[in-house]
């Protein structure tokens, strides 16, 4: 019966190879990273200390059968360990010639600090004396025991590092040492006591003397750091799988705490803050890997090395360039030099900032190491998220946190940082940033429609209501303005004009600063970093290479009437402003051009109100054709920036009473002139406030709004109409090159369409007809509602395109309020795994997702030519444009502030699906 093979040694990398192929994944599925980095080094011949990986596999057995090891594991590491003495000429235990090894983890993906290690494992009081003649360096062996003592005591045994820290600390005071380089061999020896007998005080138990029993214990110990808090908060975080485990490295020690010509360090290959190309990273002579770590000595330049170690530095130069080229990544190393030899000891790929992540990327294409292609797929959306946000300077955050200025904590909504002046509503906020040039932060219990205007006017948004997808997330995210919301532990007293966080009390006009990327709320004004798109040549650069890679025709294939191409990626853009941003940041179209938000205007405004309350069609007829001038010249704009691309308007779709105000506050304005004696005006209040009152309705976002208002208002689509076509017209004259789409919003049924869409494109022939010019159109519709999808065969024998909107698809899918669900139970549905994510940030698409695929699928087969898209706030979530490209959109729509995010998002898609190649002669 074969053993199974719980430990490589790191000669052993053919043999592994024959079992799991050369893929450098499935190398690091067994070996983890650091393991199959060590192996790979020691093929290439590079100096790597002898050492064995016992198997990621090993620790999974191990934590799930409650810390037995596997049978046969421990015979196999005292065999390799045997290998490991015979390469050095040393023994593990002997007190002659004691080897000595360290004991360190090493996942399939990085997770830098997360997990434990132990080094100078084998010393013991017999051992430490051979050390110490074997070396002719008291002081030295001294040194590595008490570390071993500090480390093993902490990790293996769970004493409290400051235990040790604090011995430390008062002999160094005894002794008058700054450092721990200033104590002596004989302070050592003192120190190594004091700590045994802290382990003895807090154990019970000496410090064991069996090596043997000190390396069992410790590769238990890294096993068990697999489930350690910070490491399941690390991979909760970056969304490493818990179910992977972690290798452990034995490694014969190399030791750069022998003098002035040994030390240790970390290096990267490239500047892992800027990208640039140069070896980057710090070092320290005379000391251990945990050093540079801890921060306990100031560490040097890796430059500085070529003055003290001259012979060692170009030699970690031609090292660096052999890893990178070999990897074909920035790496991230760590090097112990012992009496000038140098000893590599770890490569990865290293950790970066967004900024050097895109460098990186596309200088390597241009040395020819990557292919665009490997560029495009290196870059996380979540990277080019970040280059396009004003972000707070880390340091200044940092500060702030240990000033105890956080004072609310909320959900990030909409990435970036803002710093303003508070204030409580949408009028004041504008006046205040429009008027009096201020930067304001508008701070809301939540928004609604009619607060837009004060919300586009600040420069950051908090509410402690909503969740990630409430009214005030939306439309942040859709005019990029950073916002934190849900924040429920602010009290905001909007009669005193003030909230409370925290028990500390923010006036209106005070300062805040919020991260709408962390959530997190400070008081006072924190330092801010503003990138610019167009200043960013790398990610323009990498944005060209994706919109190539996502246009090619060898990208998608699928049923008769599917794009072959990639998706395109549009945005939801209701201004010419909107409209250029977009452009500007590599839009292909408008998908959404939402025109209620023009309604509610100052000068608009007064006109729908009266329209609204007017008794007769005639009167409304007449008062309607008042806002015509204005949405005419909206839309005008945005075909003028918008030349040569398609231009979808959605008409009017929300609930008429959201143009009036609320039953409270007019119930209040009313109380308040009967009891101040006055008449004037209370009339007219009482009229409005009945008006409202029969309006209202009890489920507004499912009554009268979207297509079933076009059936009872006809007047308002139809001046929209006019608006849309008399505006393409006059800009077609100048030599544009319009585009018009109509969406007509939430159709749950085929008739719904006959009945509204044949009197709309009589509307829309005869400006044509007026006007004497012709240009193409489409008439639309939103798939919003189930019904939709199901019959989307019908619904497409009229409508000429769909657009999902899967915002409100979502909610009415699931039977989910949105804001309501977000606020109360959505976040434990997810936290308890009731629910795989919340479905309003990505789609769900064992559900919604059906549904979209119904509609593609059976609508193309009523009309082949059926264009598709998105629009929802799905469309800038990467993880749903993966699955519009699935299910063969033509595009996908979103705010202009994701549309970069969503070009990297289509290409990736296209690249993770491309259809396979078919075989020579197949």
């Amino acid at each position: 019966m074969t053993t199974k093979r719980w430990v490589y040694r790191f000669q052993d990398l053919p043999l592994l190879k024959q079992e799991v192929g050369d893929d450098p994944d499935a190398l690091r599925g067994v070996l983890g990273g650091k393991g199959a980095g060590l192996a790979e080094m020691t093929h290439a011949g590079l100096p790597v200390p002898p050492g064995f990986t016992i198997t990621t596999e090993a620790c999974r057995y191990y934590l799930a059968h409650e810390g037995q090891l596997p049978d046969g594991l421990w015979e196999q590491v005292l065999e390799a360990l045997a290998d490991v003495e015979a390469q050095t000429g040393k023994k593990f235990g002997d007190p002659e010639h004691p080897l000595l090894v360290a004991v360190r983890s090493g996942a399939k993906y990085s997770m830098p600090g997360m997990m434990d290690t132990v080094l100078n494992v084998g010393l013991t009081d017999a051992t430490v004396q051979g050390m110490v003649a074997l070396t002719g360096d008291e002081r030295f062996a001294y040194d590595a025991y008490r570390r071993l003592i500090q480390m093993y005591g902490s990790i293996v045994l769970g004493i409290r590092e400051d235990a040790f820290e604090n011995v430390l600390a008062v002999l160094k005071q005894q002794k008058g040492a700054q450092e721990d380089t200033d104590l002596d061999a004989a302070a050592l020896k003192e120190l190594v006591e004091r700590y045994k007998a802290v382990v003895q005080a807090f154990t019970g138990q000496d410090f064991p003397q069996d090596p043997h029993e000190q390396l069992r214990l410790a590769v238990e110990a890294v096993f068990r750091s697999w489930n350690s808090k910070r490491a399941r908060d690390y991979r909760r975080e970056t969304g490493i799988p818990d179910d992977l485990g972690t290798a452990v490295n034995i490694v014969a020690m190399v030791f750069g705490n022998m003098g002035w010509d040994s030390g240790t360090g970390v290096a990267f290959t490239r500047n892992p803050s800027t990208g640039e190309k140069e070896i980057w990273g710090e070092y320290l002579l005379n000391a251990q890997g945990e050093d540079v770590v801890a921060g306990i000595r100031t560490p040097s330049p890796i430059q500085h090395l070529a003055e003290e170690l001259p012979e060692v530095y170009a030699q970690l130069v031609e090292i660096v360039d052999r890893l990178e080229r070999y990897y074909r990544d920035m790496q991230d190393i760590e090097f112990t030099i012992e009496r000038g030899k140098l000893w590599m000891l770890q490569t990865r790929t290293g950790k970066r900032t967004a900024r050097a992540a895109v460098k990186i990327a596309v200088d390597m294409v241009r040395e020819g190491l990557i292919s665009k292609e490997e560029a495009v797929l290196r870059i996380t959306p979540q990277q080019v998220d970040a280059l396009l946000h004003p972000q707070f300077k880390p340091e200044a955050v940092e500060e702030a946190r240990r000033e105890g200025l956080r004072i609310a904590q909320g959900v990030p909504a909409s990435p970036g940082a803002a710093v303003g002046r508070v204030y409580f509503d949408a009028d004041t906020a504008e006046q205040m940033a429009k008027e009096e040039g201020q930067p304001v932060i508008m701070v809301r219990p939540f928004t609604k429609p009619d607060d837009v205007h004060g919300m586009v006017a600040s420069q950051g948004i908090l509410t402690s209501e909503g969740g990630a997808t409430s009214h005030a997330a939306v439309v942040a995210r859709q005019f990029g303005i950073p916002a934190v919301v849900g924040a429920s532990g602010l009290r905001i007293d909007l009669k005193r004009r003030r909230m409370v966080a925290d028990e500390v009390v923010v006036r209106e006009g005070e300062w805040i600063s919020l991260d709408g990327g962390t959530g997190e709320v400070f008081l006072g004004q924190l330092p801010t970093v503003a990138p610019a798109l167009e200043e960013q040549t790398d990610l323009l650069t990498l944005l060209d290479w994706a919109d190539e890679i996502a246009a090619r025709p060898d990208m998608r294939s699928g049923p008769d009437g599917w794009p072959t191409r990639g998706l395109q990626v549009w945005a939801n853009a209701d201004s010419a402003e909107d409209a250029q941003r977009a452009r500007r940041y590599g839009a292909k179209g408008i998908g959404l051009a939402r025109t209620e938000h023009m309604f509610f205007a100052p000068e608009q405004l007064g006109i729908v109100q009266r329209f609204i309350l007017a008794p007769t069609e005639e009167e409304r007829r007449v008062l309607i054709e008042q806002l015509l001038p204005y949405q005419r010249q909206v839309f005008e704009g945005l075909f003028e920036v918008m030349d040569g691309y398609p231009v979808i308007i959605r008409l009017l779709d929300p609930p008429l009473h959201e143009f009036l105000p609320s039953i409270e506050r007019l119930v209040e304005e009313i109380a308040t002139l009967k009891a101040r004696g006055e008449t004037n005006g209370l009339a007219e209040k009482e009229q409005l406030l009945a008006r409202v009152r029969a309006l209202h309705e009890n489920n507004p976002m499912m009554g009268l709004r979207g297509v079933r208002l076009s059936v009872l208002r006809p007047e308002i689509v139809e001046m929209q109409v006019r608006a849309i076509f008399e505006a393409a017209a006059n800009v077609a004259s100048r030599g544009v090159q319009v585009k018009p789409e109509v969406m007509i919003p939430l159709v749950s049924h085929v008739n719904e369409l006959r009945f509204v869409q044949p009197r709309l494109e009589a509307v829309a022939r005869q400006v044509m007809q007026e006007r004497g010019v012709t240009f193409p159109y489409k008439f639309g519709t939103m798939i919003e509602i189930p019904r939709a999808a199901l019959t989307a065969a019908d619904i497409a024998q009229v409508a000429e395109f769909f657009s999902f909107g899967t915002n409100d698809l979502t909610q009415m899918t699931f039977g989910y309020s949105r804001d309501d669900a977000e606020r109360s139970f959505l976040a434990v549905y997810v936290e308890k795994e009731l629910l795989p994510g919340n479905p309003f940030q990505s789609i769900d698409r064992e559900g919604v997702g059906r549904l979209m695929r119904i509609a593609v699928e059976e609508g193309r087969q009523a009309r082949p030519d059926l264009e598709v898209g998105i629009c929802g706030e799905h469309g800038g979530d990467p993880d749903s444009i993966e699955f519009c490209h699935l299910i063969g959109l033509n595009y996908v729509s979103c705010s202009p502030f994701r549309v970069p995010v969503a070009r990297l998002a289509a290409a990736q898609a296209a690249l993770k699906h491309r259809p396979a190649v078919p075989a020579a002669g197949g």
